[in-house]
C-alpha cells in the first residue's frame, strides 16, 4: 500500500485480497518499507509474514523482494541465507546525551566574554597579532616631515614675537607679586 507525498512515498506491506485496490481494503498490515532513508528501511513482522505464505498468501514481486532481504522468504522455501542482507542504521544519539556533551563543552570554554568577536573586533586583534611592515615605514617619513613643519612654525612664532615684549611682561609680572 504507497502512502506518502508525491516525491517521498512509504509502502506498508499488507495482506489483501488481490481482487482488492492497491490501496483498498487490506486484512491484515504486516510491515513497512521506506525506501527514501539511507539505507532503506525494512520493518516486517517475521512471524505474521511466515503464517501467511503457510496458509497460502502469494506475495507480489516487490514484496517478495524485501522478503529476500529479510531472509523471510528463505525461511519459507527452507534456502539457506534465512539471516537477510537487510543493512541496519546506526542508532541515533539521543537528544538528552547530546544536551549533556554540548553542556560539558562549554564549561570548558573560557569564560572571558563572546566566543565570536564582532567584525571590528576581529580586525583590530589581526592587525595587533601581524603588524603591517609597509604601513610603518610610510608612517615614518609623514611623522618627521609633521615634526620639521611643527619646528618651522614655531621658529617663525619665536622670531616674529619683539624681545621687548617679552622681557616687558616679565617685569611687569615681577612688580605685580
Amino acid at each position: 500500500m504507497r502512502m506518502g507525498k508525491i516525491r517521498t512515498p512509504f509502502f506498508r506491506v499488507v495482506v489483501t485480497d488481490s481482487r482488492k485496490a492497491r490501496n483498498g481494503l487490506s486484512i491484515e498490515e504486516i510491515g513497512r518499507y521506506v525506501p527514501g532513508q539511507e539505507p532503506s528501511l525494512i520493518e516486517i513482522n517475521s512471524q505474521r509474514a511466515q503464517y501467511w505464505l503457510g496458509v497460502g498468501a502469494q506475495p507480489s514481486e516487490a514484496v517478495e523482494a524485501l522478503l529476500k532481504v529479510t531472509g523471510d522468504w528463505q525461511k519459507f522455501k527452507g534456502l539457506p541465507g534465512t539471516e537477510g542482507t537487510l543493512r541496519v542504521a546506526a542508532p541515533k544519539v539521543g537528544k538528552h546525551v547530546a544536551y549533556e556533551a554540548a553542556m560539558k563543552q562549554a564549561m570548558d570554554e573560557p569564560k572571558e566574554g563572546a566566543t565570536t568577536l564582532k567584525k571590528k573586533a576581529q580586525e583590530k586583534l589581526a592587525a595587533k597579532a601581524n603588524p603591517v611592515v609597509e604601513e610603518a615605514v610610510v608612517a615614518a617619513p609623514v611623522a618627521e616631515a609633521a615634526v620639521e613643519e611643527v619646528v618651522e612654525v614655531a621658529a617663525e612664532a619665536v622670531v616674529e614675537t619683539p624681545a621687548e615684549a617679552v622681557v616687558e611682561t616679565s617685569t611687569e609680572e615681577a612688580a605685580a607679586e
